[in-house]
């Protein structure tokens, strides 16, 4: 199934048009025309049926059909990320994180963050693209970049972790993960976090953790940790 998006569309709603740049695409590039079947969801769940009802290039109009709604799993998975030096890097962490199957990303700048400027529109591209490739119908939430120190004064439900690769006790993140329950994690820089920021989180009761054995990159950490969150919560 080839999966479209429309952020406005709703259940009351019985038509809509796709803007000029999604309707060249729809119409010229895929070669759609009046009567055709496209599947678009509004990135909150739902799941609607249309039909092609003026197959312009410059407004596609569709009417709709039917609808569905995907149940929201029962568990919410919020990763707080450095901004990795290289930008194709937390690309590909954004791509396979949306992939997997992630709610939220909050970008947090670093004692150690070598980047401290994000590409915010590039980034919601990349996210947007992801979600529709692999079928879901759910758009993850993008949060502005933050500071370290601020991302504290957020207010966070449920398990909360921060990994690092300091000389000190912590648990295996895995190991610590129960299902249906909402997780936030914390994950630095290629420097990783400094010492008084892990103090900081450990007086917000942030647990320490690890991803495994081996020192892994930023954005390598951060699928490894979207992957083990998934698959404990699978049915």
């Amino acid at each position: 199934m080839q999966l479209f998006y429309f952020k406005d569309i709703n259940v009351t709603s019985t038509s809509f048009s796709f803007d000029k740049e999604e309707s060249k695409h729809i119409i010229k590039v895929l070669r759609k025309k009046e009567s055709d079947i496209l599947f678009v969801t509004n990135g909150l769940g739902f799941l609607f049926k249309t039909e092609i009802a003026l197959a312009s290039d410059s407004k596609c109009t569709c009417n709709i059909i039917s609808f569905e709604q995907q149940e929201k799993p029962k568990f919410h998975l919020h990763l707080a990320v450095a901004p990795t030096k290289m930008n194709e890097r937390y690309e590909w962490f954004l791509e396979k994180a949306t992939e997997i199957g992630i709610d939220e990303i909050t970008p947090i700048i670093c004692d150690h963050s070598e980047r401290k400027v994000i590409k915010r529109e590039r980034f919601d591209k990349i996210i947007l693209s992801a979600m529709k490739q692999s079928n879901q119908y759910y758009l993850p939430k993008f949060n502005d970049a933050i500071s370290y120190k601020e991302f504290f004064k957020k207010e966070i439900v449920g398990q909360k972790y921060i990994a690092h690769c300091e000389e000190s006790e912590k648990n295996s993140f895995k190991c610590s993960l129960t299902s249906n329950q909402d997780v936030t994690l914390l994950i630095g820089p290629e420097g990783d976090f400094s010492v008084k920021e892990i103090q900081l989180a450990l007086e917000n009761k942030y647990i320490p953790v690890t991803l495994g054995d081996t020192r892994l990159r930023t954005e390598t950490a951060a699928i490894v940790a979207c992957h083990s969150v998934v698959f404990i919560n699978e049915k």
